[in-house]
């Protein structure tokens, strides 16, 4: 699972869905609220992973941002900010509706990888097809406050298993026009707030609630096994990821997501 994670988190295919396929496929009988506390675990690791491969674009973020500086870094976090306000809304007012969704429906998963390639598909033809910045017929620009928020808007959407979350905001930012790496980096780092937040409530709970949690229920060991199998293979996907991105060949992800989506539909 941890394996999974650590690829898909990344990759326009949709972490929580293969997920949802993986727990299935290995028979795994969770409760929805067990398999969202799993998956929140898997995917602090990606989180740390995204941390260690953009540390140089991370850690002046910090920087500026928490010694009040008005630079471009500090923007930056801003956009981060206000990226983050629609799924803190998701997370905080409708997650018992979300979690109902974490029970090996894989018709749900399936139409969602439909989505995700259909998405992906429009992003590709319906920019145009030249990628060189200097070209008059391509013309990205930077990430606005308000393309933060539209971006952040298709990260509260995409909580739902199969739908991207990568492959969506990375698509709605190259659709509304912004340049094709920096919304891929952005994409990795807006994730950081949301992921951490959820943790922190989770790990609240544990301590609250002591050996009856869930985080107790699942067992210290099997988190600490994915955590860190995530953590590792997550490290070399967010590279492979950024070229990809730059090299604009996400629309072969589309052919996967709708293949791996039918039979979803089909046998599940």
């Amino acid at each position: 699972m941890g394996i999974v994670q650590g690829l898909a988190e990344y990759l326009p295919i949709s972490s929580s869905g293969h997920l949802e396929i993986c727990g299935k496929l290995l028979g795994m009988d969770l409760d929805p609220e067990q398999s969202l506390t799993f998956d929140v675990a898997l995917h602090v690791a990606t989180v740390l992973s995204t941390i260690v491969i953009l540390w140089k674009e991370f850690l002046p973020l910090c920087t500026s941002f928490f010694t009040f500086k008005r630079d471009k870094n500090t923007s930056t976090v801003l956009k981060i900010l206000v990226s983050c306000i629609p799924v803190g809304i998701v997370g905080l007012c409708f997650k018992e509706y979300i979690e109902g969704f974490f029970d090996k429906n894989l018709t749900v998963v399936g139409v969602c990888l439909l989505v995700t390639a259909a998405l992906l598909c429009f992003s590709y033809y319906f920019r145009t097809r030249p990628l060189e910045e200097s070209s008059k017929a391509y013309q990205p620009r930077d990430i606005t406050f308000l393309d933060a928020f539209i971006i952040g808007c298709s990260q509260a959407v995409a909580v739902l298993p199969g739908l991207s979350r990568s492959g969506t905001t990375i698509a709605t930012g190259i659709l509304i026009g912004d340049r094709r790496e920096q919304v891929a980096k952005f994409s990795f780092l807006m994730v950081i707030i949301p992921i951490l937040g959820q943790a922190l409530l989770d790990l609240k709970d544990a301590l609250t609630m002591g050996a009856d949690s869930t985080m107790a229920e699942l067992g210290w060991l099997p988190l600490a096994v994915g955590f860190l199998s995530s953590f590792l293979v997550g490290c070399a996907a967010c590279k492979w990821m950024l070229e990809i991105v730059k090299r604009g060949k996400l629309v072969w992800f589309a052919l996967y997501c709708l293949v791996v989506g039918v039979l979803c539909i089909v046998f599940g």
